[in-house]
């Protein structure tokens, strides 16, 4: 465990002399054995326990469980969506905390697997409950709670229809103790969050996924958490817009970085490639509805037809697509 800064003692490490003058060690020799400790990369994580939930350190102090390609349930407990955790010197920021106040305690023991520095923030990349409701399991390490600055409000207005259907998912008891949690520092411009020998970027995005998307970058590896701006294998959803949503994907494929971490995906991907298959699904419906609209067609016609090219290339295609459609038809009807 990461230990506050604190060396472990050399004296630990010191064989007892019996009285014998054989096993006595030199100043000098204490002091050599002392900087080896102290620089060996091995005893940069000594884990406490074991951490309840699977995370893989992707980047140097940079560590991401992936979740499943599910929709919400008693069996998966609400764990669909990716979280991860960056630890610096002097803290630890949590990016996004999975769908329940459960699954944000096992974060947060994998946390504590892995370092004992205090958590200072909890950053959500957006509204959707499978990102925030394990925020709960975080409130007695008093971290300030991040998001964009719309975030509140969206959070507020739709917290009980959240609780509801959230618990109805997962059930009462995997659900217990979750409740929204509300950021208490909205960013409304790019900001940066120290922890010590590293800053996050924080950059609050135009509506495209939700109107509260935020792009979060470790600087110090070059890692982008790009939260539902970005989803692999499991299909995108759109509860934005579809014309925001793509200009984004526009702007993020000009972009340079080391590794991009997914809402809903694998735990690293690359730019640009890693942008492509959303942006082919996202510019199929806005093509296919564009063109049914001149063609005098019905929502109800072009929840049968458009976008259906992607069918194959999706999990979940089912679930959510006639969704993706009626919302990208109620915008561009009006364009």
């Amino acid at each position: 465990m990461l230990d506050d800064g604190h060396k472990p003692s050399v004296l630990r490490h010191v064989p007892r002399c019996c009285g014998c003058g054989v096993h006595a060690l030199s100043r000098r020799n204490v002091i050599r054995a002392a900087l080896a400790i102290a620089s060996t990369p091995l005893l940069r994580y000594m884990p406490a326990h074991a951490a309840s939930a699977d995370v893989s350190e992707v980047a140097p102090g940079v560590f991401v469980h992936q979740g499943r390609y599910e929709v919400q349930s008693a069996e998966n407990g609400g764990d669909i969506a990716n979280a991860s955790f960056v630890v610096g010197s002097d803290g630890v920021a949590v990016i996004d905390t999975s769908g329940s106040a459960k699954l944000g305690a096992e974060l947060r023991d994998a946390i504590r697997a892995v370092t004992n520095k205090p958590i200072k923030y909890v950053i959500n990349t957006h509204m959707h409950p499978d990102h925030v409701f394990g925020n709960a399991a975080f409130k007695e390490d008093n971290p300030e709670f991040v998001g964009h600055y719309k975030l509140a409000r969206a959070l507020g207005t739709r917290k009980e229809s959240y609780l509801t259907a959230n618990e109805d998912m997962i059930g009462k008891e995997g659900f217990a103790g979750s409740e929204i949690i509300l950021p208490t520092r909205g960013i409304k411009e790019p900001t940066k969050l120290d922890l010590g020998d590293r800053e996050l970027l924080l950059e609050p995005q135009p509506t495209a996924h939700t109107d509260n998307d935020m792009i979060v970058t470790d600087l110090k590896t070059n890692t982008l958490f790009l939260g539902d701006l970005l989803f692999s294998v499991h299909v995108p959803t759109i509860d934005g817009s579809i014309k925001g949503w793509l200009a984004v994907l526009d702007d993020m494929g000009k972009r340079k970085a080391a590794r991009v971490i997914p809402g809903h995906g694998p735990k690293t991907m690359e730019l640009p490639e890693a942008l492509e298959p959303e942006h082919r699904y996202l510019a199929a419906i806005a093509g296919d509805v564009r063109r049914q609209i001149a063609e005098g067609k019905t929502l109800a016609e072009a929840t049968k037809s458009a976008g259906f090219s992607e069918k194959d290339a999706w999990k979940l295609f089912d679930q959510y697509h006639v969704r993706n459609v009626t919302a990208a038809f109620a915008e561009l009807e009006w364009e």
